[in-house]
């Protein structure tokens, strides 16, 4: 957000010798960051950006109250002469001539005052500072409610008191299709759940908080106004601007969340200056409705505590100091600090850690040595811990193995999304109208990549991304998963498999196993032991894809390594064939093989034909030679439980 103003406006509010860039330059060492100060006349303009989370800043008062509490820390005498507005002399007692409802989650605070007024031109004093803050002047009446929103920081609204013609206002939501005409005379459609009011005919004679209605609008014949200060719920304000692209300076005050007790000051402001520039008479007693006020917050915070975050020692009768400028009202208690934290800075300021970033950046960011903080505990490295480090083995792996790496987006369509969208996470504020969900699988995006590329043969693609998954209570799950896709002629199943399994096998992992998928269509589910970690997804005879959570890889991938010497005795090594039915799997027969005897070395297939399998057997005892008769006894037993438990021929 950004604010102009002129140096003479400034300065009706704080006292100081300093010059503009002296100011420009202290302000942006410890608050906001003045980008230029250019000559405006006889005059200075501040060009300041405010940083999102302080909408307090977004006036003049507000600059003034932080150059009171920053210039004296370069040596410059500086006070803040802003003194509270004063209600007229003369108000009305009789009831309010106008009955406004309102729904306390809607609306925080409504002030309002009718009054008598004359339409002509501002002061030129008035258009000038209007002027060099990049807001055009109308006249006197439209003038003060931007004037008054540019100097208190609280945005108003004056409505033609005739031309509302009403006894009731009513502050509702506004059904989809409903239709305005607001000032900027543009007929809008209203999508529906936006802050309106009504004035009881069913008419809207002001979008709130963010552009007035053009039924509503004073004009050069308004003799009477409504002078309306309305504090809104900024989550409604935000969805109604960011729906209608209006992003009047209104809008982005009010959706930063104004705090509700300016309304008081804005009004009285307003009011004196309808008195002093419209010939303004008030006409009615003055309404405030704040049906629930805002919270009070207490910190309290020890002098080691500041110090030991800051890293330097801050006497505590500076800290004092400091926060009392600011407008925190603390008290000293023995070795702390208790605040009151003021309402203009309630939504900012909510931890200890909050209120001394506050006291460091009044010290000066400029003044703390620039040292690295000692480390308590360096954290030992471990390979095992290193997940950037799998991560990259696996890229490699695949690059090697001749796949190509895509970033595909998360967000995805319904279209794209893999299961039930009530299940999704859903973007409230999408890039695009049908990017709307984030993605629970990977597979989707990649097949996209393998259609817009369907004049190839052969894909071979991977990624490795987040996907999400719905939290009701917390934010989604994020999880880590790695997803390839295969296209090419007659893809082959198993030869995806061997690539999972040596993929796998390279980051210490075995006791892999593939399970058939029975309901899900055709391919297999993925375990390591026990543990669930993918699927393997046959599409078709020429495409593939396959899924396995990176996060649970990550938990069971062993890098470390076990010392094997090299052998001193010979092996001793024999094939044997046996027939056995084709439901029984190879890594059935081998493991049952192995666990005969200790004394083999390895096991593994080397032929095929029909249903005989042959498979060759490496003895070898790491302590002497075996002799033949020692390696026919471990057959028998091989012969002996392949036949009892697998039915097995031999020969």
């Amino acid at each position: 957000m950004n604010i102009k103003i002129l140096d003479s406006w400034l300065r009706d509010y704080v006292e100081t010798k300093a010059t503009p860039f002296e100011i420009a330059k202290n302000l942006s060492l410890s608050s906001v960051s003045v980008e230029r100060v250019e000559k405006y006349g006889k005059d200075f303009v501040y060009d300041i950006e405010v940083t999102t989370n302080r909408a307090d800043l977004m006036s003049v008062v507000g600059i003034a109250r932080e150059c009171a509490a920053i210039l004296p820390r370069f040596g410059i005498k500086t006070s803040f002469t802003y003194t509270p507005q004063e209600p007229p002399k003369e108000i009305p007692h009789e009831k309010f001539p106008i009955n406004i409802r309102i729904d306390p989650h809607l609306v925080s605070r409504i002030c309002a005052v009718v009054m008598e007024v004359h339409v002509t031109d501002s002061p030129k004093y008035i258009q000038e500072r209007l002027k060099a803050s990049g807001i055009r002047s109308l006249n006197n009446l439209v003038d003060i409610t931007n004037y008054v929103m540019r100097e208190i920081g609280h945005p108003t609204h004056v409505f033609d008191y005739d031309r509302l013609n009403t006894k009731d206002l009513f502050i509702r939501l506004s059904r989809k299709g409903e239709k305005i005409v607001t000032l900027d005379k543009q007929e809008r459609i209203l999508k529906g759940g936006d802050i309106v009011a009504d004035n009881g005919n069913g008419e809207i004679v002001d979008l709130l908080g963010v552009m007035g209605t053009l039924n509503s609008v004073v004009t050069d014949s308004t003799k009477k106004v409504l002078f309306f200060i309305d504090n809104n719920n900024p989550e409604y304000i935000r969805k109604t601007s960011m729906n209608l692209g209006i992003r009047s300076e209104a809008a982005v005050l009010n959706e930063k969340g104004v705090d509700p007790e300016l309304a008081t000051e804005a009004l009285l402001r307003g009011i004196n200056l309808f008195i002093s520039t419209a010939r303004g008479k008030v006409v009615s007693p003055i309404l405030d409705i704040y049906p629930k006020k805002g919270e009070r917050r207490s910190i309290s915070i020890s002098q080691d505590k500041i110090n030991k975050t800051i890293g330097i020692e801050i006497p505590l009768k500076s800290s004092f100091n400091f926060l009392t400028n600011l407008g925190f009202n603390p008290s000293i208690k023995d070795t702390s600090i208790e605040v009151q934290v003021p309402s203009f800075r309630l939504s900012d300021i909510r931890t200890q850690e909050d209120l001394i970033e506050e006291i460091a950046r009044i010290y000066g960011y400029h003044l703390l040595p620039s040292i690295i903080p000692p480390l308590t505990k360096p954290q030992d490295y471990s390979i095992n811990n290193d997940e950037f480090r799998f991560e990259k083995q696996i890229k490699d792996a695949f690059k090697y193995w001749g796949f190509t790496e895509v970033y595909t987006m998360s967000m995805v369509s319904e279209e794209l999304l893999d299961g039930p969208s009530n299940q999704a996470v859903k973007i409230k504020n999408p890039l695009t109208t049908d990017l709307i969900y984030m993605r629970k699988s990977l597979i989707p995006s990649l097949l996209q990549s393998v259609r817009e590329n369907s004049t190839r043969d052969n894909i071979k693609i991977f990624e490795i991304a987040n996907v999400y998954n719905k939290n009701d209570s917390e934010l989604p799950k994020e999880t880590l998963m790695i997803g390839c896709s295969i296209k090419e002629p007659n893809a082959s199943f198993y030869e995806v498999k061997g690539l999972i399994e040596q993929l796998l096998l390279d980051l210490g992992i075995k006791k892999i196993s593939f399970v058939k998928r029975i309901d899900a269509g055709e391919g297999s589910d993925i375990y390591v032991n026990k543990d669930f970690i993918g699927t393997v997804e046959i599409l078709d005879t020429d495409l593939i894809d396959f899924e396995i959570n990176f996060s649970t890889i990550l938990r069971l991938a062993n890098r470390g390594k076990i010392y094997k010497p090299v052998p001193k005795f010979p092996p001793v090594i024999e094939d044997i064939r046996i027939t056995v039915e084709s439901s029984i799997s190879y890594e059935q027969i081998i493991s049952l093989i192995k666990t005969q005897t200790s004394l083999i070395e390895s096991v593994s297939l080397i032929d095929i034909y029909n249903n005989k399998k042959t498979f060759r057997i490496v003895y070898r005892d790491q302590k002497k030679s075996l002799t033949r008769e020692e390696v026919a006894i471990q057959r028998k037993k091989i012969y002996s439980v392949l036949k009892k438990e697998l039915n097995a021929v031999i020969g």
